[in-house]
């Protein structure tokens, strides 16, 4: 029995791999044993950082709204959390943030009637 190489379908498949890597530097973009192990880091790293950068917006929001708070007036960020919770104000960091950049003469009246 003749022996096979591939041919077409190895062909595609080699092009699918380096389509992956368009982009990439020096070998990682032409070669396919160096293009396959970089389309396996990147994937490792995508799938790591998309839960990284959960936890750096929730970090970004609570440093927006601890700077917020101290130009109004309030010593710190943990007292605010501690009086939202205990007024049961059910918004999150987030939108408590973005109230305070984009609407500061709104949050200054919702941090009024908070006291």
């Amino acid at each position: 029995m003749a022996r096979t190489k591939g041919g077409p379908k190895q062909l595609k498949r080699r092009k699918n791999i380096l389509a992956q890597t368009k982009g990439y530097r020096h070998g990682r973009k032409s070669k396919k044993r160096a293009a396959l192990e970089a389309i396996k880091h990147a994937g490792a790293y995508a799938f790591k950082h998309r839960r990284a950068k959960k936890r750096e917006m929730r970090g970004l929001h609570i440093i927006r709204l601890n700077a917020a708070l101290r130009e109004n007036g309030f010593k710190n960020y943990s007292t605010f959390i501690g009086l939202l919770k205990k007024k049961n104000v059910m918004l999150d960091r987030k939108v408590l943030s973005e109230i305070a950049m984009k609407h500061p003469e709104s949050f200054k009246r919702f941090l009024a009637k908070l006291s």
